[in-house]
């Protein structure tokens, strides 16, 4: 018989100073069967978070205070691996979690950088993480959540003609959001809500950004298209304010 599992993913932008906003008590609240963290700025032995019932398990940035991401599970997966194969794998940007019946992917997907300094590489990545992703979907059908470090359309930004061309939302990655796609994956968000207005995920420390809602929806649950309808819900935790992120939240049956 399937099981709703709630699956949450959380840019924590420095998972010890989201602890001094709320971050395990938003953990403990939502009762997740798989937790996924990314930009956790962390080496190894900085921090400790061991809640009762879950096994976690950490991929840290060879640069110290950088980049990382975490992993929480109820369920033990049957394997965990860490990195696509690329070389911003030593920046401790992706973790796999198999198991019986499907694989969690949580990513924190590099940023392109002002001035699009790093699109080529960034295009790289987008390349890799796709194919990886095609082939892991030939096996289980496949659940990729994190920080995907694009608006995808006009409607998932709030100023989309001013930002035309700026990292995140520059004609080259947004294609590449659309080749992953398809492989055979669809926005969970996008499908139950096609028309949501103003829902977002990050919000620019500057400028009082997020009081006027003056964001970019760059957090995501992408999920093979042959289970989509076994999709129960996906939304935007856009009132817990611990980071500049917002989670975002799958429930799913399976």
């Amino acid at each position: 018989m399937d099981k709703t599992l709630k699956l949450v993913s959380w840019n924590v932008n420095g998972i010890r100073a989201a602890d001094k906003k709320g971050f395990k008590e938003y953990f403990e609240s939502m009762n997740a069967d798989v937790f996924c963290i990314q930009e956790i700025k962390l080496s190894e032995g900085q921090y400790s978070f061991e809640p009762e019932g879950y096994t976690s398990y950490f991929n840290y940035a060879e640069k110290r205070g950088y980049s990382g991401t975490a992993l929480y599970s109820k369920l033990k997966p049957l394997n965990v691996t860490f990195g696509i194969g690329h070389e911003l794998d030593n920046e401790g940007r992706t973790i796999l979690a198999e198991y019986d019946n499907y694989y969690v992917l949580c990513v924190y997907t590099p940023n392109s950088k002002a001035e699009l300094a790093r699109i080529d590489l960034r295009m790289d990545w987008d390349k890799k993480f796709k194919d990886f992703i095609a082939e892991l979907d030939k096996t289980k059908p496949v659940m990729v959540c994190g920080d995907l470090n694009v608006a995808h359309k006009p409607i998932d930004i709030k100023n989309a003609k001013a930002n035309e061309g700026k990292a995140g939302y520059s004609i080259q990655e947004r294609d590449g959001f659309d080749n992953l796609l398809s492989i055979g994956l669809i926005d969970s968000f996008r499908y139950l809500k096609p028309t949501a207005e103003n829902r977002y995920s990050w919000w620019s420390y500057r400028f009082k950004a997020r009081d006027r809602n003056a964001g970019w929806r760059l957090d995501y649950w992408l999920v093979s298209d042959r289970i989509k309808e076994k999709i129960v819900e996906s939304e935007i935790d856009d009132q817990i304010l611990g980071s500049d992120h917002a989670p975002v939240y799958l429930e799913i049956k399976l």
